[in-house]
């Protein structure tokens, strides 16, 4: 994990999109953090997002410019309005590939809606694995 301001892109790393934080990504996976619905699925597949049932709205952008590649290196395994639970796959992705052709796999996590909370605030997580929590909102 990463703070967020240190992500090297300005739009995420001064939080206009929602506060959060970045991951680095070890493997190619990307899993549903919460319970929810999916609520928009980037056509290139590089970016997700989810309303969880108590209302956090996440977004989980893969990389930074990722977009560019349209879709190339990216398999999505669900659809917009999918009904997913804590660890449930949502996409895959070919790091390695991503790598090569130039792409930091820098990896936001965003709480969108993060001015309907008092604090969104990151945890003190080295290593994440799925089903860790990585962010505490009041």
């Amino acid at each position: 994990m990463i703070p967020l301001q240190r992500v090297n892109d300005d739009t995420f790393a001064s939080e206009v999109l929602g506060a959060g934080i970045a991951i680095r990504p070890a493997i190619g996976k990307v899993h549903a953090p919460v319970d929810g619905v999916v609520t928009s699925f980037h056509k290139a597949r590089h970016a997700i997002g989810i309303t969880s049932f108590d209302g956090v709205e996440i977004l989980i952008h893969v990389g930074i410019d990722t977009v560019e590649l349209e879709g190339q290196y990216f398999t999505g395994h669900v659809e917009m309005g999918d009904k997913v639970k804590v660890g449930d796959l949502l996409l895959e992705f070919d790091s390695a590939k991503i790598s090569a052709a130039g792409y930091d796999l820098t990896t936001p996590i965003l709480i969108t809606n993060t001015s309907s909370f008092l604090a969104v605030l990151p945890l003190e997580v080295e290593r994440v694995q799925t089903g860790d929590s990585i962010i505490k909102i009041l």
